[in-house]
């Protein structure tokens, strides 16, 4: 249960400065690591502050969300939530600029899979990426020097509950209980588009997963013009507990607008942050030397078929 777990103690915080003083804290590791490495001058150059790995972090999290969405067989709700918790607890504590987030994205879904159960082979698993075999084999050579480090940099701690399962067992409940709502399912596509957004957010970082579920439901209901505050004065018991019912309501309003204020990273920015970023993983400048360097790491190519210029946005085609 999510009230026991290694994730309400460990990786749920209490406010958003949290999350981002730890990254803060892991650029900064990481810059006194160059200096010590005796590159201050690349570093000077080259080297991301906290706010442009957070740009090139959303980016590599839409991607893998993509990735997920269009992942054949299809991929279970639960896994994507797994891979996406997993990138951002990884790069809370570790820069970008010593981890490639692409190979790290990978990773973490290759690990979902597996935590999750969703029995993939891993030629299954690569062949989504849409390379030839040889760019599929070295894919997959780098995500196994990786797992390990991910497990790692986890705490091993692997079991994520996700808003998928609660929003399964909301829509049931709807549906039992609360006969006001003829057809609880005309709710699903919208409350999934604001799962997809939340998984872009650091919501999972800040809230339980029944809140997210739940507030989920009922913006989807107040998108189709439907008040439903008497299912949680009646349904769920909250008429006669007051505190409960303002503290419920105050946590679905800063996760509604923890959703309204995310942006996305413009493209133009994340082209010139890329560039650092590569920069940053050349040879004459990469800290990650506890892992075997393979050649061709720097391409893009292992996880699209376009050429670099064009990567900025994957196809179902790219994925398939």
């Amino acid at each position: 249960m999510y009230h026991i777990s290694t994730q309400k103690k460990h990786w749920t915080f209490q406010s958003e400065d949290d999350p981002h003083r730890l990254r803060v804290q892991a650029n900064a590791r990481c810059k006194a690591k160059i200096r010590a490495a005796g590159k201050t001058q690349l570093a000077e150059v080259f080297s991301l502050e906290p706010h442009e790995e957070l740009i090139i972090c959303k980016y590599y999290e839409k991607r893998l969300l993509d990735f997920c969405n269009a992942f054949k067989p299809v991929m279970p709700k639960s896994v994507l939530g797994t891979a996406c918790m997993y990138f951002k607890r990884f790069f809370l504590n570790n820069s970008i600029m010593e981890h490639h987030p692409r190979i790290i994205m990978l990773t973490c879904a290759f690990l979902a899979c597996k935590v999750d159960e969703f029995n993939v082979s891993s030629a299954q698993f690569v062949a989504n990426l849409g390379e030839n075999p040889v760019g599929q084999e070295k894919v997959l050579e780098q995500i196994l020097e990786y797992e390990l480090l991910l497990i790692q940099q986890l705490n091993f701690h692997l079991i994520v509950h996700n808003p998928y399962r609660p929003f399964e067992g909301y829509l049931i409940d709807l549906k039992t209980r609360y006969p006001v709502l003829e057809s609880p399912e005309i709710l699903r596509k919208s409350a999934d588009d604001f799962l997809n957004r939340v998984a872009l957010t650091d919501a999972c970082l800040l809230f339980t997963p029944s809140m997210i579920a739940l507030t989920a439901i009922l913006s989807s209901a107040s998108r189709a013009g439907i008040n439903m505050e008497s299912y949680l004065a009646e349904c769920l018991s909250l008429k006669e507990n007051r505190e409960a019912m303002s503290h419920l309501l105050d946590g679905m309003r800063r996760l509604k607008i923890l959703i309204t204020k995310y942006e996305s990273p413009r493209p133009e920015d994340v082209a010139v942050l890329k560039m650092k970023l590569e920069k940053c993983h050349s040879s004459e400048f990469s800290l990650s030397v506890h892992l075997r360097k393979r050649k061709g790491y720097e391409d893009d190519d292992y996880i699209s078929k376009k050429p670099k210029m064009e990567e900025d946005e994957w196809t179902d085609e790219d994925l398939i």
